[in-house]
């Protein structure tokens, strides 16, 4: 009962400064509930650390929104964002994997990190696949800021798992798996995702809608089904694989 209480007030308080939608507070709240149940002191910790500071980030950014490309959703987390980032972690714990908890939650927040950071500080960025520049914003795009904080965004989640009471080893896993799980982000993003363009004033954009014109976009590269949400739980759910596998063969508890 503890731990749904906090999930929920946690939630909506979040929902309540404008971070979630109602869906994906409800998602949230779910999550979260799971977390403190199974993942004690240590998985709330590392839970608050990566949604208090992705949040920040998302808010900052939109708040100083210049980007080019439109992307498909804003600042405001719904349900299939938080399940994207967060489900891997949430099903880890479920299943007695630490690692894979704290492996998945360090994607989620190396990526994070490296999109908000890299908008933030404006450098161009070039398409992991091909090098070519490309528009602030677009998937599969890669900045040096956005490097560095991938490193941030997991050494976050480490740090902070460990700190509550987990094993010092989690933090050079978290790196690992968070850095790896941004990157396999990237190369999903530059490859797989779909891509759309406006007919009319040949604005790329992740919509089905055009937000300059208005006028319903083309895809013109990837896959329909391979959406950015899509690709968040591809990374989160490898990231989780490759933490809890590295924990086994190393036996290194987190």
């Amino acid at each position: 009962m503890r731990a749904a209480l906090l999930g929920g007030g946690v939630a909506a308080a979040a929902y309540w400064r404008g971070t979630l939608t109602l869906d994906g507070a409800l998602a949230a709240a779910t999550v979260g509930a799971v977390v403190f149940a199974r993942g004690g002191r240590r998985g709330a910790a590392a839970l608050l650390a990566f949604f208090v500071t992705s949040s920040a980030l998302s808010r900052i950014r939109e708040q100083r929104r210049s980007a080019g490309l439109a992307q498909a959703k804003g600042g405001r987390r719904d349900a299939a964002q938080v399940l994207a980032n967060g489900g891997a972690a949430t099903l880890s714990l479920l299943l007695g994997h630490d690692a894979g908890f704290v492996s998945g939650l360090a994607a989620a927040a190396a990526d994070t990190w490296a999109t908000e950071v890299g908008l933030l500080v404006g450098q161009r960025p070039r398409l992991i696949t091909s090098w070519q520049f490309v528009e602030p914003g677009r998937s599969g795009g890669v900045t040096l800021a956005g490097l560095l904080a991938s490193a941030g965004g997991a050494a976050t989640v480490g740090l902070t798992w460990w700190l509550a009471g987990g094993s010092s080893r989690a933090l050079p896993l978290a790196m690992l798996s968070g850095v790896f799980g941004s990157a396999l982000d990237s190369v999903l993003g530059a490859t797989l995702q779909a891509l759309s363009q406006c007919p009319g004033c040949g604005a790329l954009s992740e919509r089905s809608q055009c937000a300059a014109c208005g006028r319903r976009t083309q895809r013109v590269r990837g896959l329909a089904a391979v959406t950015n949400d899509a690709v968040n739980a591809v990374t989160t759910v490898t990231a989780a694989a490759l933490g809890e596998w590295l924990s086994r063969r190393r036996r290194c508890p987190t």
